[in-house]
């Protein structure tokens, strides 16, 4: 199946002023799908978003739309000549306008404005609504007519910016898997901005990740909590912690955990110190193992519990366990590991840790 690439950033830098907030970024995006700038406030998705839509000149590098470069050094297309379309945080409807008034207001020129915009409003479920005020509807429904308006004048590319962080958690989750089906539908390519990884990948099909300026990796939601380029990605993305290991092959390590085998060989040496990411999903629970752990504390999610657990050596875990059978802090419990496949990283030093925000336990022997 042919991809045509839509969007098209290299070797970018931007920031504010003579600060480069965003350095050596590249990251491309395919016609059709959903792309997300993830990571921590500050961390420049927000920057790399406002110099997508022009809002924020290139200092290197430049910026390409269908083949066209539309941000370099001293060139910018002016942002309503992009055929790009802006949904905001916080809506920023014109409250002097109705709810179809809103939606039309790109198209008014456009002949077929009245159809467009009665489908559009079915679309997004608000047919009903087309005569009130912003101030008449709830946060949800603000926020689905902010999307239509959007949609009108059919951009080339949609950006959202943290879209959702207004909205409570149940109404964000199910609108967040509804901008996803409308934008498919129509066949829309996005990005969205976010800090939220459930909301990243309930909408998106690539994600990137960033730290301190800089793309960690772009790649699916699947790759990115199995196949973490980074340890930043691997302690960003999901839950788990990090316990000391010591190679003895290529694919297999020595933690107090016992020998430990996956699926793939590093091409380290025997005797390598390594970080071995473990989630909560590669510990079970095994009543008659010799390993035995301590619950520390424990998180009741309805079908199952997360359970943090502590090893004789100080090292914690987390594990979810069925919620049919409950264990009360300060119990032991019997445990394995089921890991399917081996991350690991060269070991960081206590600093290198803080700095990339993993969880880790102090070096082997």
């Amino acid at each position: 199946m042919k991809h045509d690439l839509l969007l098209d950033l290299r070797d970018l830098a931007c920031g504010y002023q003579e600060q480069r907030v965003v350095k050596t970024l590249n990251l491309h995006l395919n016609a059709g799908d959903i792309g997300c700038l993830l990571g921590p406030s500050g961390c420049g998705k927000t920057t790399t978003l406002r110099a997508i839509a022009g809002f924020e000149p290139v200092q290197e590098g430049e910026i390409r739309l269908a083949g066209e470069v539309i941000s370099r050094p001293g060139f910018t297309v002016a942002p309503e000549k992009r055929r790009i379309g802006m949904v905001f945080q916080d809506y920023a409807l014109f409250p002097h306008l109705s709810v179809a008034q809103n939606v039309a207001f790109g198209i008014r020129q456009n002949p077929d404005r009245e159809r467009i915009t009665a489908e559009l409003l079915d679309m997004v479920n608000l047919g009903a609504l087309a005569k009130r005020y912003p101030n008449e509807l709830s946060g949800g429904q603000q926020q689905r007519v902010s999307l239509a308006r959007a949609l009108a004048p059919e951009p080339q590319l949609l950006l959202l910016d943290e879209p959702f962080s207004n909205l409570d958690g149940e109404l964000r989750r199910r609108l967040s898997h509804e901008v996803r089906d409308i934008l498919k539908a129509r066949g829309t390519s996005a990005i969205l901005v976010t800090h939220d990884q459930e909301e990243a990948f309930a909408v998106s099909d690539q994600v990137g990740v960033f730290n301190r300026g800089h793309l960690e990796q772009w790649d699916t939601p699947f790759n990115l909590y199995h196949e973490p380029a980074t340890p930043f990605v691997a302690s960003f993305i999901g839950q788990g912690y990090f316990i000391p290991g010591r190679m003895t092959g290529p694919d297999c390590v020595h933690t107090e955990l016992g020998e430990l085998r996956g699926n793939r060989a590093y091409a380290w040496e025997s005797g390598t110190q390594v970080d071995v990411l473990l989630r909560p999903d590669d510990i079970t629970l095994d009543p008659g193992s010799a390993l035995k752990a301590r619950i520390l504390g424990r998180t009741f999610l309805g079908a199952a519990t997360l359970y943090r657990l502590q090893l004789p050596t100080g090292c914690q875990l987390e594990s979810i366990f069925p919620s049919q059978t409950e264990f009360l802090p300060g119990q032991d419990v019997g445990i394995r590991v089921a890991a399917e496949h081996l991350v690991l990283y060269p070991a960081q030093g206590e600093t290198s840790s803080e700095q990339i925000g993993v969880r880790r336990c102090g070096g082997m022997a």
